[in-house]
């Protein structure tokens, strides 16, 4: 096992020496979410100083960054008579630099501070482009080196071109960012993430690969730990999508209500159930959006059947080596069914006297990062820009 752990200021300079004496660390890296992870320390001074906000976390495992990112919750410090003797012990948790990505919201005009945003109601920054120029964009003019100066997160800067994705619009406004990025991501099944690369914080886009005969887990080849599988009634098979009142059209005849509804075919097998879904302010679906709002609620309510798995890594299939974060990979059940389905998660879970272990969770069963700090700013951001877009 080689790891090691580093601790930076914001500018991505190397704070002090590498911290040692760390009992257990834990690190997941999750697809089109924040990874999150904790490290558990002796207390000692020079580690309680370096460990302070606005500081960053870096994991480096055979001599790659594993993950990169600031820390949330940067002392939970215990002592008693016991098991935690002087200095006591002290747990640092921490998230990957995408979580910084994810406290922003989308700016219907990216060059203008907030207060000068127009207040014509429900005004919308809409995009028609390739997806990974959409998505690219979207970072770019609200957090990266394109966006308002008091916007810019340190050191973080487009990854290169992939040259992926086809061709949509996307309307957002006041929504969280990666929100929107995953709106645009999710009919190519695009991935984004960022990467610590020297002094910079990259953001980039990628497809990620049809891996179903190369990648291959069951009890037999020793690779898979565990199964959950579930079969439900989804929560709804047509999506009605309620659109127009645009109002850049307002008082004029082509104002009017536009509709659409985007069916699963689930209902065959199961029955009818209609959910309305509301996307006022889009004055057709000439762009495809409303049919891409809907097709995107279908993935939230039709799950017919729910699959987790937990792999572990081995000498002839691991992470980060021969597959990564959504890829689409090969499942064989105990029964003997094969099912595929894409990798939603993969953990690093370390000791130094037990050395290390690397799972993966595939499947579409319901994953949130660990970090509370991470899930509680993603999903207060989703409430504060559904308000504001009233």
């Amino acid at each position: 096992m080689s790891i090691q752990l580093l601790v930076t200021d914001r500018n991505l300079n190397v704070l002090g020496d590498p911290l040692s004496g760390w009992t257990n660390l834990s690190s997941e890296l999750n697809f089109n979410q924040p990874g999150s992870g904790s490290v558990s320390l002796p207390a000692h001074p020079e580690y309680m100083e370096l460990l302070q906000p606005g500081h960053r976390l870096v994991v480096i495992r055979n001599k790659a960054i594993w993950c990169a990112g600031p820390l949330e919750e940067p002392q939970d410090y215990a002592w008693d008579l016991q098991g935690n003797a002087a200095p006591g012990r002290v747990k640092a948790s921490f998230s990957d630099d995408l979580a910084r990505v994810a406290g922003y919201l989308t700016y219907p005009e990216p060059t203008k501070a907030f207060a000068s945003q127009l207040t014509t109601s429900d005004v919308v920054r809409k995009l028609t482009t390739n997806a990974e120029t959409i998505i690219r964009s979207l970072v770019n003019e609200n957090c990266g080196p394109g966006a308002l100066a008091a916007r810019r997160i340190e050191h973080l800067a487009l990854d290169a071109v992939a040259g992926v994705g086809t061709s949509r619009t996307v309307s957002t406004r006041f929504e969280p960012l990666l929100d929107a990025c995953r709106t645009a991501a999710a009919a190519d099944g695009l991935g984004f993430r960022t990467r610590q690369v020297g002094d910079q914080i990259l953001f980039g886009v990628y497809a990620p690969a049809d891996l179903t005969k190369e990648a291959r887990f069951s009890a037999g080849l020793g690779n898979l730990r565990s199964v959950a599988f579930t079969m439900a009634a989804p929560t709804a098979t047509q999506e009605l999508v309620q659109g127009g009142n645009d109002p850049a059209q307002e008082a004029t005849p082509a104002n009017t209500r536009a509709y659409v509804e985007v069916a699963s075919g689930a209902a065959a097998d199961w029955y009818r159930v209609e959910k309305l879904v509301d996307k006022t302010g889009t004055a057709n679906d000439s762009a495809g959006e409303l049919t891409q709002a809907g097709t995107l609620e279908l993935g939230n309510d039709n799950p017919q059947a729910s699959l987790s798995t937990v792999t572990v890594d081995t000498e002839d299939l691991a992470a980060g080596r021969d597959f990564w974060l959504g890829d689409r990979v090969t499942v064989e059940l105990p029964t003997g069914l094969e099912v595929a389905d894409i990798v939603q998660t993969i953990r690093l879970e370390a000791t130094p006297n037990e050395g290390e272990l690397v799972t993966s969770v595939i499947g579409s069963a319901d994953k949130s990062t660990t970090t509370a700090t991470v899930r509680l700013v993603r999903d207060l951001a989703r409430r504060l820009g559904r308000l504001e877009a009233r």
